[in-house]
Parts: C-alpha cells; sequence; structure tokens
C-alpha cells in the first residue's frame, strides 16, 4: 500500500541538488519575488494615484472612498492594458473560464486531460509477471488490446491571496487499464493508478523572447496503484511547474523530486531510472484540433529510457460535449505496475475535455 509522506531531508542529500531540485528552489524563489518583491510597484501606483485624486476632491469624500476609486482605475486600466496589447492567448482563455465558474459552489474544473479509449493495442504486449497469480494457481495472461481512460478534476482550496496573486488548489486524476477483452478471466483491471496532489500557483506573466509566463506552480504529488505487498507501486514527489505560452501554443515543464522512507527505498527505488525526473509538454491548438505532445525523462540516460506520448484531439460533427481522441505512447513509465516495461501502443477512442 502506499506509505506515508517522509522527510525530504534525506532525498535532498540523496540527489545532491540535481537540476530537477535547484528548478523547484529557484521557482520557489521566484513565487516569494512575486508575492513580496514585485508589490511595491502597484503599492506606487495606488500611492500615486490617491494623492492625485485628493489634491482634485472636496472635503466630503473619504478616504476609504478614494481608495476604492483607485483601486477600480487600477484594476480597469490593466485589464484594458492586456486587451489593447495582445488577444487573449489559449491558456488565458481557459484561465477565463475557469475564474467564471471555479467560485461556484459544487463546482468542480478538469484538471488534465479526461478521456475514454475503446480500443488501445499495445505491440510490444503486457508483462505479466509482476502481477503473481490467480486464485486457481494460473498465471495472468493479460491481452495486448484493452480500455483505458483518465477522469482528472481540481477544485480551489484557498483563492485571490495576496490581493489576487496566489491560489491553492487541490486536484486528483485516476487513470485506468481495464482488460475488457479478456472474457476469461472476468475482463480485470490491470492496472489502477489513483494520483492527489495539492499545489500553489501564481499567474506572473512575465514575458520574454515573446513568450508569456502564464502560470507556475509548486506542489506535491503522490501516485499510488492501492496494491499490496509485491504487486505495490507508490512514490511521492516534490513538484515545479512553468507555464509558458504564444498565441495557441503552450509548453509546461515539471520537474520533480522524489523522497522516500529514510529506512528504504520504497516500493520501487530505481522508478526515476524509467519515469524520469521532469516532463516537458506543448500543446498546440489549431482551429477545433488540439495537438499534444509529453515526455517524461531520465538526467543520467538520455533518451534511452523514458516515455513519449501524442495526442489528437478533433471534433465529431455537432456534438458540443465529446471529441474524437487518439492517443500514442512509447517508451517506459506508461503504468505504474510495469514501470520498468517498455510498451508501444495506440489508442482511439473520445476525449471529454482539451489541455487547452
Amino acid at each position: 500500500m502506499s506509505k506515508p509522506i517522509y522527510t525530504v531531508y534525506k532525498t535532498m542529500t540523496r540527489h545532491s541538488l540535481s537540476s530537477p531540485a535547484l528548478l523547484c528552489l529557484c521557482l520557489a524563489g521566484a513565487v516569494l519575488f512575486n508575492l513580496f518583491v514585485s508589490q511595491p510597484a502597484f503599492a506606487d501606483a495606488l500611492s500615486d494615484c490617491m494623492h492625485k485624486t485628493l489634491l482634485a476632491s472636496n472635503d466630503a469624500v473619504t478616504v476609504g472612498e478614494i481608495r476604492a476609486q483607485c483601486l477600480e482605475q487600477l484594476k480597469v486600466g490593466n485589464q484594458v492594458a492586456q486587451q489593447v496589447s495582445s488577444p487573449p492567448t489559449a491558456v488565458e482563455r481557459r484561465i477565463k473560464k475557469e475564474r467564471e465558474n471555479i467560485l461556484r459552489p459544487f463546482t468542480l474544473t478538469t484538471h488534465r486531460a479526461n478521456y475514454i479509449l475503446p480500443f488501445v493495442y499495445n505491440s510490444a504486449s503486457y508483462n505479466s509477471s509482476h502481477h503473481g497469480v490467480k486464485g486457481n494457481g494460473d498465471p495472468y495472461d493479460f491481452k495486448d488490446a484493452e480500455a483505458q481512460f483518465q477522469i482528472s478534476l481540481k477544485t480551489p482550496l484557498m483563492v485571490d491571496l495576496f490581493n489576487g496573486r496566489l491560489d491553492v488548489y487541490a486536484a486528483y486524476t485516476n487513470h485506468s487499464f481495464w482488460q475488457i477483452y479478456d472474457s476469461d478471466d472476468s475482463e480485470p483491471f490491470r492496472e489502477a493508478i489513483h494520483e492527489p496532489e495539492i499545489w500553489v500557483q501564481f499567474q506572473p506573466n512575465w514575458e520574454f523572447l515573446g513568450f508569456k509566463n502564464t502560470g507556475n506552480l509548486i506542489g506535491f504529488n503522490h501516485q499510488s496503484n492501492g496494491q499490496s505487498d509485491l504487486r505495490s507501486r507508490s512514490w511521492n514527489r516534490i513538484f515545479a511547474t512553468v507555464l509558458v505560452e504564444r498565441g495557441n501554443l503552450a509548453l509546461a515543464l515539471r520537474p520533480w523530486i522524489p523522497f522516500y522512507d529514510e529506512d528504504d527505498d520504497g516500493d520501487n527505488p530505481d522508478i526515476t531510472d524509467y519515469m524520469g525526473h521532469f516532463d516537458l509538454m506543448a500543446t498546440y491548438r489549431m482551429g477545433d484540433h488540439t495537438f499534444s505532445v509529453r515526455g517524461q525523462n531520465n538526467l543520467e540516460s538520455g533518451f534511452s529510457r523514458g516515455g513519449l506520448e501524442l495526442s489528437w484531439s478533433f471534433p465529431l460533427g455537432s456534438w458540443p460535449f465529446l471529441r474524437g481522441y487518439v492517443q500514442y505512447y512509447t517508451g517506459y513509465g506508461e503504468s505504474l505496475i510495469d514501470y520498468d516495461q517498455y510498451t508501444n501502443r495506440l489508442g482511439i477512442g473520445f476525449s471529454l475535455s482539451d489541455w487547452l
């Protein structure tokens, strides 16, 4: 079964502040800078506005009324400036839609992609050795064809902290692998990955080389397949995400620092050899079509391990809530139970929500 949260110190010393650790620390510094150092610019603008308004107002106007008036002017002015400078990007449009609905009661929004793949075929075959034996003592004989689906939802815990600069979110993702074509064994679930996570995020809107840094995140992530003994797979990570975009193109870099029990290395001590130290995702929106590329890699092994996922979401006639979806994965780390087994599979089905 999954283990409790362990100390980070042992992991930091074990990894000797590797590149992912350094990036996480740098991003943490950027959060503090954005919250505390860059605030005086707004404070100076507010002070200047209040001073000018005070000189032009009569004695009946209160300081509170002047402050409220200036806050509204600065807010409207900032929105107009953003609209005039450039049209909203794909990520900004999604953020706007989320902000319009996220504070309504009983509202959950999408986190990662939500999809159903009724047919998935793996030409490299699935390994049954990690699954033990069936109740009658016979080994499992998994089919190369199966179904997969992913459900990913998030909800806000706290929003608009530090004058709207910081939000806190929690999310849950389930990725299930269903041997629906194995009627001999009652269509079992080969694997079900549970992934709760929590993070803080801010939107600095820094710009460089034509790209806008739309969002930065720092958080905690847990993955587990909910099994015990030899079938147990779980790990904990501290992660950081840097999201940049330009027009309809979005790039997300997510390094992580895994950490384990100080007495052992968990259920899968070599998991970073196959699932890597980071992933990089690129998503492009072209009309009603969305194309995504996600790669995860190990810094030590180069490109000999890790995995690559390609996906394409496209409209299906006039159906507003269901889209066609094609997903291809090659490499290691597609599932937790077989993280060290090579996979080469293609899935066809339906998308319930896009990245953009």
